[in-house]
């Protein structure tokens, strides 16, 4: 499909986890695109599976009024279904199997000539690899994790955190009546910005993250140490994917069908019942999991993902296609497809949200 300058028909998807944010974003690309533009949108249902499928349907302008507050996608989402390398089951065995090709032909039969996928990391890899094949696509950042390459913030990161603020707030009175180590865990995968930002506007006393492997027994002598000053309990701020020194992240489970197989999981658990034996204080274990990406978005979140979608769109129709669009030092920015596939953006150790934690006393488990 070549490039044009304008584009009559135009398709939207929501690909992987869902998140706070994603009928906003759906909302501004097909409201922009029909009001400024003439152009029709069409929404392709349960992310790229919808796309394998043939499920895809028109949005008309009176589809996405009144959905800007509403959590999750009108679309649907999938994380499970990628196209250039589909889990195709025969028998008892399962191969996989590229239906890219496949997907241009449905896109081809509706007349789409050019689609918009909001995403994260996975997403945007199956995205620019359509681009490569001549599909004029955009990139709208999404996820709650905030590790999408190239962009300073996604939408959906700071509903996350609030969910995760107000848990954490709530565990303090807990804490502090039973005199309890409460350990607050948080997604994030191999990311730690939710542990970071919801661990310091929370004031978790420990805060743990992927990026700065933490040791146990600085984290019970910490503990220990709170104790001793009249401090009868401590509230600890974990993400997912943080591990010890010289170890592994913690792993839930393995999804074979999932182009992203590894599920972290379980160290809150396992953190509680390690730190009460060392310590011997009561300790529990908060698991948040998929609490935090559900609810109506916040307002940041509503109006990051309507300037997000709105750029995607003015992008598209000027003919700046395969492109992410992106939020750097305050301004709406872009950068090329190719550069965010397979790239996560991780928290850099001198991030100046951690030298603030270090300033007021919080440990990092180092």
């Amino acid at each position: 499909m070549a490039a044009k300058k304008r584009f009559k028909r135009i398709a939207v998807m929501t690909g992987g986890g869902d998140c706070p944010g994603l009928n906003a974003v759906i909302r501004a690309v097909t409201k922009t695109a029909i009001s400024r533009y003439g152009a029709e949108v069409w929404g392709i249902e349960d992310g790229y599976l919808g796309l394998i499928e043939n499920r895809m349907h028109p949005l008309a302008y009176d589809d996405v009024s009144n959905i800007l507050t509403v959590g999750g996608t009108i679309l649907g989402s999938c994380n499970k279904s990628n196209p250039f390398a589909f889990h195709v089951r025969s028998g008892k065995s399962v191969r996989k199997k590229d239906l890219s090709d496949l997907c241009l032909e449905h896109l081809r039969q509706h007349d789409i000539d050019a689609m918009i996928c909001v995403g994260g990391d996975g997403t945007m890899a199956s995205a620019a690899a359509f681009a490569k094949k001549g599909l004029p696509v955009m990139g709208v950042p999404k996820t709650i994790d905030n590790d999408v390459w190239g962009t300073d913030v996604t939408f959906g990161f700071n509903s996350a955190v609030t969910t995760a603020t107000d848990a954490i707030d709530k565990v303090h009175t807990t804490a502090s009546s039973h005199h309890r180590v409460m350990i607050v865990e948080v997604m994030g995968r191999y990311a730690g910005w939710i542990a970071l930002y919801a661990g310091v506007a929370g004031g978790a006393d420990v805060i743990l993250l992927p990026e700065i492997p933490y040791e146990l027994d600085k984290i019970a002598d910490y503990v220990h140490a709170r104790s001793q000053k009249g401090k009868r309990f401590s509230i600890i701020a974990v993400a997912e994917g943080a591990k010890p020194k010289g170890g592994k992240p913690f792993v839930a489970k393995v999804l074979k069908d999932s182009p992203d197989p590894i599920r972290l999981g379980g160290i809150g658990t396992t953190l509680a019942d390690q730190l009460e034996k060392m310590t011997g204080r009561s300790c529990r274990a908060v698991v948040l999991g998929h609490v935090q990406r559900g609810g109506t978005p916040t307002a940041l979140d509503r109006t990051l993902a309507t300037q997000f979608g709105h750029h995607a769109i003015e992008m598209l129709m000027k003919g700046r296609i395969n492109r992410l669009a992106v939020l750097k030092n305050g301004r709406q920015d872009s950068v090329p497809l190719s550069q965010v596939a397979g790239r996560i953006k991780t928290v850099p150790k001198n991030h100046p949200l951690i030298r603030a934690g270090k300033a007021v006393n919080t440990s990092f488990g180092v």
